[in-house]
């Protein structure tokens, strides 16, 4: 084989290669188009708002005072002082 049939076997090689490189892109491009258009023709998902916060919880009026005479009790024994007692009292009538 001379220099001729040598040139002509790697033209078709190569001839060969960039037909199937080719192919193979033009597949994998219409691949990725075909999942985009799913893509968009599913509707976006809907997120749902989060829950509003639960209201805080309500104490009557018994649960009340029966919290401030326990305070009361805890600052006379020396347990709480003036300031926290003040504080926990605050803390309780906020809470109606």
């Amino acid at each position: 084989m001379g220099l001729i049939g040598g040139m002509a076997r790697t033209a078709v090689v190569a001839g060969t290669a960039t037909a199937v490189s080719n192919r193979v892109s033009r597949r994998q491009a219409g691949r990725w188009q075909a999942q985009e258009a799913q893509a968009y023709q599913q509707p976006p998902q809907q997120y749902a708002p989060p829950p509003p916060p639960p209201p805080p919880a309500a104490t009557d009026s018994d649960d009340l005072i029966e919290t401030l005479q326990k305070l009361g009790a805890l600052r006379d024994q020396g347990i709480l002082t003036d300031a926290e007692f003040e504080a926990q009292k605050a803390k309780a009538l906020a809470g109606l």
